[in-house]
């Protein structure tokens, strides 16, 4: 098959210890999501999960663990043999499509997400830690674990292993990286104990993950798996693992039976008050909106975070024998030039496999066009950091594999639908796919709707958001929907079609401030710009049209972006990378609303500062003059912002006019997307996906 030909490396089979894989790809540990637990068992919609990764051709799944010392009802449990025959049913439902079922083993330790530090958690770390001395002075205070506690978490790692090989599991990936309890004593940075697992050397500090390792492999034997997760390097960090270092840690936990060596970074940054989270294990986040540190070598910048932890992966690599594994926003084609060029042994893929489960299969297969693309939003590990269940911005069916199977109508019906941006294209797509008639009807030239513009907004490189759109596309046409372009519709078209169906999905309502001088020569709204864009885009596309804003736009040197929600903080990023002086003001007490909490907003907040943006919050807007705009600030104190352009990015609104004109036209009408409630992606996907299965 063409897919096995170009992608020869990543589809042969490997070994990790004596674990045969299908090909070199592998699912790595992370939890999906949380549900809400009950007595601790792993619950169906998880199984679901896993054993549709496993089905689609994943060489290798790790379940994101249980992690110890973690409290009742905040996840599965695997420290009590009660739990056995769950632990069982998922282990047997990843391995009957011949693919070995690992578990990721950790202890969280000082990294506790806020919902767990909100519940009582203790933090535990390597060393005791006041908030001047914290590596994230975000986390809790951290207590030092005694030499007695420390070989207590040891027997607790090998009884936990020991219940993992009875359940069926063929070995585990053990996580001492990140900023978990295991990598608080490898790091200089957290670790400053003075005795046998103190900072004297590598061995010192290596030595809680070199008695894990040993415990566990004298439990289970020898053909019992074990990979070890460790940080390459911790860009941002005094006293941090080096690239050197982590070759003698690496070594040294070979040496003590570790199969394989999986290395990735901990990237920290500090943004002042800006979110909840300053470090991260991905690449694309950490290096968003610019690299923090241009000068770290050994991390590959050039692809703004892909694959930007690979160089490190290569460094451990000449220093083992065993397979080493690499991660970091990877695709396929990466992937193989890193087989090829020796780089390392095995490719992981998380946020992939949890957009398209089936990307392994397809690829095998040459069916590069039906691999759904993960975007880079990092919307399933934000709504994870809550403490939430599963969420895909590009998967609506994740933790609901088999309530959202795809099945046959029973009564095939005539489905049109209004509107070609996300809501509306995964109603056309899952709606086709169940065998309905689709006619899908959009006012512009061009499928994608609100996503284009919001393409050559943010640019590509962070999102993928372009790809979504062409996966959409190639889908719709495959299925045979029938797409018509550049029609409007109403009554009268409603009525020549005759739908069964009516999906309304044609966008939210500009909202306009009603204050003196909205109309002045020197604002641009938001609806006035969104049509000025759309012509541009017509003729040149959002690639051309980005690169041509860098020369000129009709907007000032000085500009006031009013609102400070989501579309106007990255309008503010847009602005300002074409040189201008921006100043984000809002009516509500934040910015940054809509943006993701955990990763982008404190990213982005914090590079808007750095690079002069004023943002006031909690503002009443007074009136637009030649001179700029006039607020009352939050100190109750009347001001007038000087620009030469005010530029309006409110939350849009909904947009029901079209839908209540239709009232009583067809058998089933239905509104979804933005013109009923404005929201992300993710959740107009999620309310095509929805609709789509219940016509």
């Amino acid at each position: 098959m063409a897919g096995s030909t170009r992608f020869q490396k990543l589809l042969e089979p490997g070994y990790i210890g004596s674990i045969r894989t299908k090909n070199h790809i592998l699912k790595t540990g992370s939890t999906l999501g949380f549900y809400p637990w009950e007595d601790g068992n792993i619950q169906q919609a998880v199984i679901d999960s896993y054993e549709a990764i496993a089905k689609g051709g994943a060489g290798l799944v790790t379940v994101g663990g249980a992690p110890l010392g973690v409290p009742p009802g905040m996840g599965y449990k695997m420290d009590d043999d009660k739990y056995l025959p769950s632990m069982t049913r998922l282990a047997e439902s990843i391995r009957k499509y011949d693919c070995p079922a690992f578990v990721q083993m950790f202890h969280l330790g000082p990294m506790l997400p806020p919902f767990l530090v909100a519940s009582g958690q203790e933090a535990l770390a390597a060393s005791s830690m006041d908030k001047s001395e914290l590596p994230l002075p975000t986390l809790p205070v951290s207590r030092e674990l005694t030499v007695p506690e420390i070989e207590e978490i040891v027997q607790e790692f090998g009884n936990q292993a020991e219940r993992i090989k009875k359940a069926g599991f063929q070995g585990i990936e053990l996580n001492a990286g990140c900023n978990h309890l295991l990598n608080s004593f490898l790091s200089r940075a957290w670790n400053k104990r003075q005795d046998a697992y103190g900072i004297g050397s590598i061995e010192s500090r290596a030595k809680i993950v070199v008695d894990i390792i040993k415990e566990i492999k004298r439990r289970n034997g020898k053909d019992f798996a074990i990979i070890a997760l460790i940080n390459g390097a911790e860009p941002g960090l005094e006293k941090s693992i080096t690239p050197e270092e982590s070759q003698g840690i690496a070594k040294a936990l070979q040496e003590a039976g570790a199969d394989a060596i999986h290395v990735r970074a901990e990237f920290y940054s500090r943004p002042k008050d800006f979110g909840l989270r300053d470090s991260t294990q991905f690449p694309d986040i950490g290096f968003y909106p610019d690299n923090p540190y241009p000068d770290m070598r050994v991390i590959d910048a050039s692809r703004h975070g892909v694959g930007g932890w690979v160089p490190l992966a290569a460094v451990v690599k000449k220093a083992v024998s065993v397979p080493v594994i690499t991660v970091g926003r990877l695709d396929p084609e990466l992937g193989e030039e890193i087989l090829r060029r020796g780089m390392a042994d095995f490719i992981t893929f998380n946020r992939r496999l949890m957009a398209d489960h089936d990307l392994p299969n397809k690829l095998a297969e040459g069916r590069l066009e039906d691999i759904r693309p993960c975007t880079g939003c990092t919307t399933c590990f934000d709504n994870n950091e809550h403490g939430n269940p599963p969420l895909c911005q590009v998967n609506a069916s994740i933790g609901k594999e088999k309530e959202y199977e795809i099945k046959p109508a029973q009564k095939k019906k005539r489905v049109m639908i209004v509107g070609g941006g996300p809501a509306g294209m995964e109603t056309a797509r899952v709606a086709a796919l169940r065998e309905h008639e689709v006619i899908l009807y959009e006012k512009e030239p061009k499928l994608g709707g609100s996503m284009l513009l919001a393409a050559m907004v943010k640019g590509f490189d962070r999102e993928d958001i372009l790809g979504l759109v062409g996966y959409f596309k190639i889908q719709i046409n495959k299925l045979g929907v029938d797409v018509r372009l550049g029609k409007e519709v109403n009554r009268s078209v409603i009525e020549e079609v005759k739908p069964d169906v009516l999906v309304i999905a044609a966008g939210g309502a500009h909202d306009i401030p009603e204050i003196p001088g909205i109309d002045r020569r020197n604002v641009v709204t938001s609806c006035a710009l969104h049509r000025r864009l759309k012509s541009y885009q017509r003729l040149f596309g959002p690639k051309v049209l980005r690169w041509l804003t860098q020369f000129w736009m009709p907007i000032g040197k000085r500009v006031v972006i009013m609102g400070g929600n989501i579309q106007g903080c990255q309008t503010a990023e847009f602005l300002v990378r074409r040189g201008r002086k921006v100043t984000i003001v809002d009516t509500t007490q934040e910015i940054g609303d809509g943006l993701l909490e955990m990763y982008v907003k404190p990213h982005l907040l914090d590079w808007l500062d750095r690079k002069g943006v004023t943002m006031m919050p909690g503002v009443k807007y007074e009136e637009i003059t030649d001179k700029g705009l006039t607020i009352t600030n939050k100190e109750g104190k009347k001001q007038t912002i000087e620009a030469d352009t005010i530029v309006t990015a409110m939350p849009l609104l909904p947009n029901t006019d079209l839908l209540k004109s239709l009232e009583g036209s067809v058998p089933e009408l239905y509104a979804i997307g933005d013109c009923k409630e404005p929201k992300l992606i993710v959740d107009a996907i999620g309310d095509g996906s929805r609709i789509a299965r219940a016509i």
